[in-house]
């Protein structure tokens, strides 16, 4: 009797390990998500899935071009945005003419459709602050992103979107293929 007692001992103690191992992996590490809206196609379109690197930008700074999970700042009912960071800390982006420039700059985006248009609304040109940076959405007709609330602080960015898990197929894998 005590065997199998020690055996049920051993399974539930095995149990509780990868339980804390998957909340620390999840809470910290790697998380799964799924896209909601169409602000990121024709990269990610709705109902991807998606997994996010959440401990990236605790050894490396973001960069640009990267897939960005901000916490929803200014949306209760939101969790999150996915937004490609555009500009970094002491650049200045300016808008003209639906193409981006950063600092003087011409910014080439292999990503996006050809005949993309990026729309301004009041402002065109931001001073990127210490510690923010400026976020679109691939989609630029429909995103709301940076041209609207402006520069973000780089605390509210969660994570690195980093490899799409479904749907199976061409877009299956690494969501940087495009750069």
């Amino acid at each position: 009797m005590s065997i199998k007692k020690n055996e049920i001992l051993d399974w539930a103690k095995s149990i509780l390990v990868a339980v804390i191992v998957a909340i620390i992996i999840k809470t910290f590490i790697l998380q799964g998500t799924k896209i909601k809206g169409a602000s990121m196609n024709p990269t990610l379109e709705n109902n991807d899935m998606l997994f996010i690197n959440k401990a990236i930008y605790i050894a490396d700074e973001p960069k640009r071009g990267d897939i960005a999970i901000l916490k929803a700042f200014d949306n209760p009912s939101k969790e999150y945005y996915i937004k490609r960071i555009i500009a970094l800390e002491g650049e200045t982006i300016k808008i003209t003419n639906g193409k981006i420039f950063i600092d003087g700059e011409k910014l080439q985006e292999k990503y996006l459709k050809e005949d993309t248009y990026t729309t301004t609304y009041k402002k065109c040109e931001w001073k990127i602050p210490k510690n923010h940076v400026f976020v679109l959405g691939d989609n630029r007709k429909v995103s709301y992103d940076s041209r609207i609330f402006g520069p973000v602080s780089a605390e509210i960015i969660k994570g690195k979107a980093f490899f799409r898990v479904y749907p199976f197929g061409d877009s299956f894998g690494g969501i940087y293929k495009d750069m």
